[in-house]
């Protein structure tokens, strides 16, 4: 599918914060339009930006229920009850469990923790778990990542004499449930000023507030931002506010002094030695952590995150590891089964959404399947797959600006249950509902989506020339690191570049073509006095012309190269290298 470029034309307003910036700190006019898009517009609030500060994290007694959540805890402790932390099998809801047991753990042997099984219990607070909860005793659960919803199976622990605390950051409905305390930032009646904390970021603020109000030691908190920096990288949530600084102090600990079972991870992943980036949790770290709850148990990745035995976390990686490789082949298959089932539609092109069902399907797969067939088609996309109780249940992917949950929303009358976020939901429904919801489900996407929201769009934050580039510019730019939504890195445009002598393809050559697939691009502009290197995957197809030296536009991020190239000439960039989003040929 073409992708539509965008050019962010600053206005006349942000073109004069834009230059009173650079005066001000002395740097490139575009990187200070870049500050002022992410509503830095002043010296301090660069400096703030530039220079993230632990204490400038919001007191987490701001949060609704905060008080009450640490004065059960306290009395837990006191009383020498038994706690169960307890969450979702994800990324983000393993890491939260973890951070909250080390904590606790050091201040009581009364703890245990609790994943549903994906499969026989589905997604938050399940009778199982709560009947879990009671047969051995324990007399409070603290839920991370889920909850918002779960009214009756917090009464039912209620009659069985255990209090909830729950820790979540989704979309709330009118009725919360009758628990000890809800920490979420979105529900309507909460002050607290920030509203885009992670699964974990919530259980990272209820610790805070209780060694905080007891005046305990924040050493142990502060070592746990490694998990914090994996469930912030993995969950999609902003990189704005509260989350840049937590993930900037997350990235460091995982890169200086990882936990024992995240170094594990980082060795299988082959990233021991490196600077970690939140693209590296992204596309490495984050799958192998979910590929254990998608296709086996949620609780083994607890056990990995929370062990201090070297034998044991390398053991356990390795399994998470193969469980990896294994939901690869996984969901190619399943894809490529819903590729065909589209294609077999005969009103698909005149579709706006797609929703797809596949009873042998692997429920642990079917967000990862949503994702690429919202990639592939640029559609509002559902997939669903039976589940050991008899629903049909899947996940649900968004493309960019198209409010997804609302739509889900919309059918609500046709679910037995749903949750998640703008982008992503999870949904169950009988089957015999199928079909009506697919049709409510396509109408509301029809009459609210719009044409731009389905065609991809390419950003571009700037056009540039490669003389613009120097080493202090490429300083600066890292510093705008971590990078995510709300914070993406920069992407630039430059136009009619040639090929300075080294383009060449690259990557293993698949059966279905005759080429390696990607480009390792070799450019200079037009005087041929500067030039940059980079790789541009799936485009091999421009090899051809451009080693004609037919010129081409490209837009781009930038990233330090490790491997420069064997050319370099007096004013190549040598430290920096194109990670190319699109080619063009130049008109």
């Amino acid at each position: 599918m073409t992708n539509q470029w965008i050019f962010n034309a600053p206005s006349a307003e942000e073109l004069t914060k834009s230059r009173l910036l650079a005066e001000q700190l002395d740097i490139d006019p575009v990187l200070a339009q870049l500050l002022v898009q992410r509503g830095v517009t002043s010296f301090d609030e660069a400096r703030q930006f530039f220079r993230p500060k632990i204490n400038h994290l919001h007191d987490p007694f701001l949060m609704k229920d905060m008080d009450k959540a640490v004065m059960r805890i306290e009395q837990a402790l006191a009383n020498k009850e038994r706690i169960l932390i307890y969450g979702d099998y994800d990324v983000d809801g393993t890491t939260a469990v973890a951070l909250v047991y080390r904590i606790l753990k050091k201040y009581t042997s009364d703890i245990g923790y609790y994943i549903p099984d994906r499969y026989t219990e589905g997604y938050g607070i399940s009778r199982k778990g709560v009947e879990h909860a009671r047969d051995n005793g324990y007399k409070l659960i603290i839920a991370l990542d889920c909850g918002i919803k779960a009214v009756e199976k917090v009464a039912l622990a209620k009659s069985y004499g255990i209090d909830f605390i729950i820790c979540d950051h989704h979309t709330t409905d009118d009725r919360l449930p009758e628990a000890v305390a809800v920490l979420d930032s979105k529900r309507s009646d909460d002050p607290y000023p920030y509203k885009e904390l992670s699964g974990c970021g919530v259980g990272f603020k209820l610790m805070q507030g209780f060694l905080q109000r007891n005046l305990l030691d924040f050493t142990d908190l502060k070592n746990c931002l490694d998990l914090l920096a994996v469930s912030i990288a993995s969950d999609i949530v902003p990189i704005t506010g509260e989350n840049r600084v937590l993930a900037y102090y997350g990235l460091r600990q995982l890169n200086a002094n990882p936990s024992q079972g995240l170094k594990s991870i980082l060795s299988v992943c082959k990233l021991d030695g490196h600077n970690v980036t939140m693209n590296d949790i992204v596309f490495k770290i984050g799958p192998r952590i979910n590929a254990s709850g998608r296709l086996y148990s949620g609780e083994e990745v607890v056990k990995l995150l929370v062990s201090n035995n070297p034998e044991e976390t390398e053991s356990l990686s390795k399994n998470i590891d193969s469980y990896n490789e294994e939901r690869r082949e996984v969901d190619n298959d399943t894809t490529q089964e819903a590729i065909e089932l589209i294609k077999k539609d005969p009103n698909f092109t005149t579709k706006k959404s797609i929703v797809v069902y596949g009873e042998e399907w692997s429920k642990g797969i079917v967000g990862i399947v949503a994702s690429r067939l919202a990639e592939e088609y640029y559609r509002p996309t559902i997939v669903l797959t039976r589940s050991t109780n008899g629903l049909l249940s899947g996940s649900a992917r968004s493309v960019q600006g198209f409010d997804l949950y609302a739509a889900i929303e919309s059918c609500r009358d046709l679910l037995e249950n749903f949750g998640g976020h703008l982008y992503a939901a999870g949904l169950s429904l009988k089957e015999e509902n199928l079909k009506e919801f697919t049709e409510k489900f396509e109408a509301y996407v029809s009459k609210n989506i719009t044409e731009a929201q389905m065609t991809p769009q390419i950003e571009i934050d700037a056009e540039m020339s490669f003389s613009s580039f120097n080493g202090k510019f490429f300083r600066l730019l890292k510093q705008f690191a971590p990078f995510g939504p709300g914070n993406t890195n920069p992407v630039f445009c430059t136009k009619g570049l040639i090929d300075h002598g080294g383009t060449r393809r690259v990557g293993r050559v698949a059966e279905s073509e005759q080429e390696p697939p990607h480009l390792k691009v070799e450019v200079c502009d037009a005087t041929k006095q500067y030039s940059m290197s980079g790789i541009a995957f799936h485009h091999g197809k421009f090899h051809d012309k451009m080693k004609d030296l037919h010129p081409v536009d490209i837009c781009y991020t930038l990233e330090e190269n490790t491997h420069p190239t064997a050319r370099h000439d007096s004013k190549s960039s040598e430290s920096m290298q194109m990670i190319v989003r699109d080619m063009r040929y130049s008109e």
